[in-house]
């Protein structure tokens, strides 16, 4: 179990399996860049977050619920969850976040949900078995089924978060498909860093042929 002080942002899954230099870039070394595509978000994000308590025949529905696990030393907020009325009239909790753009060939999104859920079965001594990611650019709510794979890539990329932002150590820049999709990408410069470094290990290796 972690101490209060010891929990980190649960937000910042999202953004280690995303890019872990991204990761430290905003959880490291404080740093942030807004953007049209940030700004979208963060509108879409405070618009969900304001809406008030609804509740229809077998739905009740809640926003800007705050989150926290002990045990995997997690705290957060959700953007809504959903409560669904069971056949035998209990509630089951069903965790909903929305993003501003479309869906990603990895799991980041799902990981950021799913460590949502591992928050919510912990508070609520309960099983939360499915939430859904809602993206802004499709208007499509995508469903996640929080399978033990999913789970267990959840666990592991809390614990690598955490080591990563108790190191200190921001990760060597590495240009991908990725790099396109991140706000962060004129204040990292992957490409020019990159290329930085292999003119100077260039460089480098010449000076010291005999």
């Amino acid at each position: 179990m972690y101490d209060m002080d010891d929990l980190i942002q649960l937000s910042a899954l999202q953004h280690y399996a995303f890019c872990p230099r991204q990761c430290a870039l905003i959880h490291i070394e404080q740093v942030w860049s807004e953007s049209v595509l940030t700004a979208e978000g963060r509108l879409m994000h405070d618009h969900v977050h304001d809406e008030k308590r609804e509740s229809r025949r077998d739905v009740r529905i809640e926003h800007g619920v705050p989150l926290r696990s002990l045990r995997l030393g997690l705290i957060g907020k959700a953007d809504v969850i959903e409560f669904h009325r069971s056949e035998e009239g209990t509630w089951i909790p069903y965790p909903v976040e929305y993003k501003r753009g479309r869906p990603k060939r990895d799991n980041c999104d799902k990981i950021q949900l799913c460590a949502q859920a591992l928050c919510l079965e912990e508070m609520l001594n309960g099983s939360v078995p499915e939430g859904a990611l809602f993206y802004g650019r499709t208007r499509h709510r995508l469903a996640v089924v929080f399978d033990d794979a999913l789970r267990r890539e959840t666990e592991e990329a809390a614990l690598q978060t955490r080591e990563l932002i108790a190191s200190g150590r921001t990760p060597a820049p590495e240009y991908a498909k990725r790099c396109g999709q991140c706000s962060l990408v004129e204040i990292c410069l992957p490409r020019t860093v990159q290329k930085k470094r292999t003119v100077r290990g260039y460089l480098t290796r010449m000076m010291k042929e005999p």
